[in-house]
């Protein structure tokens, strides 16, 4: 009998959930507030889209995913995938909303809530080992 050991290339992160139902640190209408980061997700939305899935520790390429259609899964889950992480109160509904008519709004308000709440982004990771 041939045993096979597979390598695990990425560690699991853990997860962190707040005991309480918490908000968004940023409204959805806020990315005013940081006007390098608003022209980036406005003016090359996929872009700031790739680069904030990357620093959250998902594949970079996946919001390009996003390009084929009206309804934008990417960005829902992703929106989703941090209001999980942390405990936002919020619905599907609101995601699929937000997602649906203002991508860069909601892009602006992941990377906005990341470097709030201090998720440890893939890159320092590695420099720190």
């Amino acid at each position: 009998m041939t045993l096979m050991s597979w390598a695990v290339s990425v560690q699991p992160q853990a997860l962190v959930v707040s005991s309480n139902e918490a908000e968004w640190t940023s409204g959805i209408c806020d990315c005013c507030h940081d006007m390098k980061q608003c022209c980036c997700a406005f003016w090359c939305c996929p872009c700031f889209a790739c680069k904030t899935t990357k620093e959250f520790g998902q594949c970079l390429c996946l919001p390009l995913l996003d390009v084929c259609g009206c309804v934008r899964p990417i960005t829902m889950s992703m929106r989703v995938s941090v209001r999980h992480r942390y405990g936002i109160r919020g619905s599907l509904c609101s995601d699929c909303l937000c997602s649906t008519f203002c991508p860069p709004c909601v892009w602006c308000q992941i990377s906005t809530e990341m470097k709030k709440r201090k998720i440890p982004t893939v890159l320092s990771d590695i420099i720190q080992r």
